[in-house]
C-alpha cells in the first residue's frame, strides 16, 4: 500500500487490515474476469463483512475519526430537526421515526428528548444500521443521553412495510456505491477497476446496466466531451423501496450535493468523488482500502424525479441553513439560559451549521411527503424546488 506523503501513514494493524480487504478485492476482480465496476469496488471498500470501512470496528466519527457530521457538531442541529419532524408526526395517528445510518446515535437521542419536551413522541424510533460497531455505539449513546426513552429505539435490518411516520437520512446517500461514467469524444464508457502494475488501476469499458445508458443520455446534453461523473443507481433503488413501503408521512434527506444543472457543471469534469482519512480529504479511492471513507455528492434532481415517479410529493428543497432557520435554531439558542462561554460556543456551532462558507450552503435538505393533509410550512422558507 502506498499512501501519499500528505496523508498520515496507517499503523501496522490498520495496514494489515487493509491488505486483507485488498486481497478480497483481487479475488473479486479475478472471479469477474479481470475487472469490476467502481460501484462494486466502492461497496467492498465500505461494506465488505468485517473488512469494509463501515462494517469494521474503527472509529469513524468525531475528533478521532475521519469526518464529523452535523449532529456531532451541535445538539441544536437535531433539536431543530425535531421541530420539522413534529410538523409531520402531529398529522399521523400512529407515528414512528426511522433513521438510516444513525452514526453515533446522538441525533436519535437528541430528537427523542426534544420531542418528549414538546409532548410529541413517536410510537417507535427505528434505526437501520449496517455497522454492528456503530449499532452498539448507538445503543450506548441512547442509554446514556435519554435512558427513560431507550425502549422507544428499535434496530431493524430492512425497511418495514406499510410504514407510517418520518424517514431520516442524514449523510446517507453520499455513502452509497456509485457508478462512474466517462464521456469521451462522443462515446460513453463506464469506469472499471482492474489489476495492473502491482496496484489497482482504472479502465474504461461498456456500460454495465441499462439504466446507466438512459441516465448518461440525459447527462450528455448538459456537458462537454471528456467528462467524468457519478451515477447513483443505489440511491434510486433505495428511494423506490421507501416509496413502495411508506403509507403516510415524510422523508427528510440531508446531504451535500447539487441540483442536476449544477452537478454537471464544467468545473466538475472530474466528478465529485472524495475520500476522507483522519479528517484529511483527497481524491484517490484506489488506496487505503477499508480505512478511508469514500463519498460522492448527491444529485438532488435525480432523487426528486425518482420520488415524483414513485408517488411521493416533493414538499421542499432548501439549503441546510434555511432548513435550520425555518426549524427555529436561533430561537432555541436564545431560549437557553447560558453563561457567556457557553453562549459563544453555541454561536460558533450555529455558524458552522449555517454559514455559506461552512455547511450552510454546501448541504441541502430535500423533503418528500406522502398522504399528508397539511403542507409542511417550514419547508416553504427559501424553497428552491424551482432549481431541481
Amino acid at each position: 500500500m502506498t499512501t501519499p506523503a500528505t496523508l498520515p501513514a496507517p499503523d501496522t494493524i490498520a495496514q494489515q487490515h487493509s491488505e486483507q480487504l485488498l486481497s478480497l478485492i483481487h479475488d473479486e476482480i479475478d472471479r469477474a474476469g479481470g475487472k469490476i465496476t467502481f460501484a462494486q469496488y466502492m461497496h467492498l471498500c465500505l461494506y465488505a463483512p468485517g473488512l469494509g470501512y463501515y462494517s469494521a470496528g474503527s472509529q469513524k466519527l468525531g475528533q478521532h475519526g475521519d469526518f464529523t457530521t452535523a449532529p456531532e457538531i451541535s445538539p441544536l442541529f437535531s433539536r431543530t430537526f425535531a421541530h420539522h419532524i413534529k410538523d409531520v408526526l402531529q398529522q399521523l395517528d400512529t407515528p414512528n421515526i426511522l433513521e438510516f445510518g444513525a452514526g453515533s446515535g446522538k441525533m436519535a437521542a437528541t430528537i427523542l428528548s426534544e420531542l418528549a419536551d414538546n409532548n410529541c413522541l413517536p410510537e417507535k424510533y427505528y434505526i437501520i444500521e449496517v455497522s454492528a460497531d456503530l449499532q452498539d455505539r448507538q445503543h450506548r449513546t441512547v442509554q446514556e443521553l435519554c435512558p427513560q426513552l431507550a425502549d422507544k429505539v428499535v434496530w431493524l435490518s430492512q425497511f418495514p412495510t406499510d410504514f407510517v411516520g418520518v424517514v431520516l437520512a442524514n449523510e446517507v446517500c453520499d455513502a452509497m456505491p456509485v457508478h462512474i461514467v466517462h464521456f469521451k469524444q462522443g462515446d460513453i464508457f463506464e469506469r472499471y477497476i482492474e489489476r495492473g502494475n502491482g496496484a489497482l488501476q482504472w479502465c474504461d469499458a461498456e456500460l454495465s446496466h441499462a439504466n446507466l445508458a438512459s441516465h448518461s443520455a440525459e447527462i450528455q446534453n448538459l456537458i462537454e466531451s471528456d467528462y467524468l461523473t457519478e451515477i447513483n443507481l443505489a440511491a434510486e433503488a433505495w428511494l423506490h423501496t421507501i416509496a413502495d413501503n411508506l403509507q403516510q408521512g415524510a422523508v427528510f434527506i440531508c446531504d451535500y450535493g447539487y441540483p442536476k444543472a449544477d452537478y454537471y457543471h464544467p468545473q466538475r469534469s472530474e466528478g465529485t468523488l472524495m475520500c476522507y482519512f483522519q479528517h484529511q480529504a483527497h481524491a484517490d479511492p484506489l488506496i487505503l482500502q477499508g480505512l478511508q471513507d469514500i463519498t460522492a455528492h448527491v444529485d438532488f434532481t435525480l432523487l426528486a424525479q425518482t420520488a415524483s415517479d414513485n408517488s411521493l410529493d416533493v414538499a421542499g428543497f432548501q439549503s441546510q441553513a434555511d432548513f435550520l432557520l425555518a426549524g427555529g435554531i436561533v430561537e432555541l439558542n436564545l431560549a437557553e439560559n447560558l453563561d457567556d462561554f457557553a453562549m459563544l460556543q453555541q454561536a460558533s456551532e450555529i455558524k458552522q451549521l449555517t454559514l455559506p462558507s461552512t455547511m450552510g450552503e454546501k448541504f441541502k435538505v430535500l423533503t418528500l411527503s406522502k398522504n399528508l393533509d397539511q403542507l409542511l410550512a417550514r419547508c416553504q422558507l427559501a424553497d428552491r424546488r424551482y432549481t431541481l
